[in-house]
Formats: C-alpha cells, structure tokens, sequence
C-alpha cells in the first residue's frame, strides 16, 4: 500500500444509513439483535456439528465452514456500523477501507464457491448414492474449502491490487455505511470506466457462474427427487428447498450490485444492509433450524448440560 502516501485523502467518510438520530437508534436496536443472534448461531452450529459424531458426514462439514466463513463476514463492517451509530462524523482510514473491501470480497467469494460445493454433495447424495462414500470422503471436501478460500482471496487480491493505485485527492464520502468497492471507486481522480468495466466483470462473472450453476445442479437434483417417492425423497427436497432459499437470498443482491454497480438507487443502501448483516444469518435460520439432525443434536447437547447442572 506504498501508493496511499502519494493520495491527498488518508481518511473516507462513511454516510452511514440515515442522518435521523431517532432512526439511528431504531437500527441500531435491530442490527444489534441481528448480529448477535448471527455469530452465536454460527458458533452454535460449528459447536454442535463438532461434539456430535452423528453429524460427522461431508455435507455438516462443509456446512460448519459456512458456519465460520459467515462469522467473518458478520464482523469485517457490522460492528463498526453499530458503534458509528454513535458517532456524529463517521469516518475509516484509507488502510481501513481497503481491508473492508479485500475481506468482504474474501469472504463473499469464498462463501459462493463453498455453496457450489454444497450442490455438488446434494447432486452426488441424491444422484448417485451408492457412489456418495467413495466419491465425497474427507480428502475431497477439504479440497472443496481451500479451493473456497484460494478462489475468495484471489478475487479480492485482483479488486485490490487496482483500487489501492487509484488516485484519491478530492472527495471522500462513501454512500454507505461501510467501503463498497463500485462507491469506492467513483471518487478517484480519473476516469474509472476501464475499473468499472473490470469490477462488472471481475465480480459479476464470477456471481453469475455459480449462480447458474447452482441453479443446473438444482434443477437436475430436484427432477431426480420427483420421480421418486419416499420418505427419503421427502427429506431430500426439504434440504433443497432451504439450500435454493439460500442460494436464491445470497446471490440475488450480489448479483443485483454487480450487473448495475455505478447506478446507484437509494434503496441500495438498505440491501446492502441485507447482504451484509443479514445474509450471516440464513445459515443458522434456514440451513440448521429446519434440519432435523441438527435440532436433534441440540435437543441432546441442551439435556446434557441440564443433566450436569441438576447433578
């Protein structure tokens, strides 16, 4: 980050949500509830998934490290948001707003690749059951999260590597209530139509691709479903019907941000609010409260710990 010395502005100023102090407190209020419930969800979930061997399967390990990857991305700008409530004249340092972006983008498209590989495990479950302990084995689904995690931190180090050389010498108020990377970009003091044509492709590609992805996986997954019935089928499509919910949550807004980065509406803001403090909590909501196993395992672990504290 040797460039930032040559930028006249070492210091963004954050709009935030909404000037109204009264509104301020009423988001604060529910983006406090939100967070919490979020991080404590998800480390419920990775607590339960790693105590109970009866969860000791490729598709509750991959779902504990979304688990992780969503208590990340629940702190990179949520709890700055919720103490900048607080304060008047809301601003972040140059370094700051840089690591915001690199790690949004870190964790954003680490969590997309992980979900492609939670279709795969659905795909070879329902499709080939009689391959799913072969094909999906410990060794694979490490594979799936470092590929996860190379591809998340790749496609932010190529957003980076760019923005942290672009000029800022004049304005700095960022329209939001954390660094966006398309409101980041407009203030630099040149013409960022090449970045903008980079970030659209950069992000939007790679959205897309494995929203389309997902969505063949699904398709096919669930037309399989159909011409089966049992109870097992039952269950099948209950799972798929929350991972589609997910999917359809998480991708919708990011692909919305990526296909019309530069024309912002005001209603932006608030779905920006969605991806980022709300989309942590899907997981816990949709993923691990309607699945019977997990609510099992909780039921076990919370009679444990009443047996221990009645002896």
């Amino acid at each position: 980050m040797a460039h930032t010395n040559e930028s006249v502005v070492s210091e963004f100023v954050l709009l935030g949500l909404s000037n109204s102090w009264s509104l301020q407190l009423f988001f604060f209020s529910i983006f406090s509830i939100v967070y919490v419930t979020s991080v404590l969800g998800n480390i419920l979930i990775i607590v339960i998934i790693s105590i109970d061997s009866h969860l000791n399967s490729p598709m509750y390990f991959l779902l504990r490290n979304l688990s992780f990857i969503d208590i990340c991305q629940s702190n990179f700008a949520t709890p700055k948001m919720l103490l900048d409530f607080f304060v008047e004249h809301k601003t972040i340092s140059f370094e700051g707003c840089m690591a915001q972006i690199f790690l949004l983008h870190s964790f954003v498209g680490s969590e997309m690749i992980l979900l492609v590989a939670m279709a795969y495990d659905r795909f070879i479950a329902i499709c080939k059951p009689l391959h799913y302990s072969t094909i999906m084995n410990q060794r694979l689904c490490i594979i799936f999260v470092c590929i996860s995690w190379a591809v998340g931190i790749l496609h932010s180090v190529s957003h980076l590597a760019f923005t942290v050389n672009l000029p800022f010498c004049g304005p700095n108020e960022v329209d939001s209530f954390f660094c966006d990377l398309p409101l980041v970009i407009e203030l630099a003091c040149m013409d960022t139509y090449e970045m903008e044509i980079m970030t659209l492709t950069n992000s939007g590609l790679i959205s897309l691709s494995c929203f389309l992805t997902l969505m063949i996986s699904y398709t096919i997954i669930l037309i399989t479903v159909r011409h089966r019935s049992s109870s097992g089928s039952s269950k099948a499509l209950s799972t798929l019907t929350a991972h589609i919910t997910v999917v359809i949550l998480f991708f919708g807004p990011c692909i919305y941000f990526y296909i019309w980065p530069f024309s912002r509406l005001s209603v932006d803001k608030f779905l920006s609010v969605f991806y980022t403090v709300c989309t942590p909590l899907l997981n816990p909501i949709i993923y691990s409260l309607r699945n019977d196993d997990v609510k099992s395992a909780m039921r076990k672990l919370r009679n444990r710990h009443m047996n221990a504290w009645k002896n």
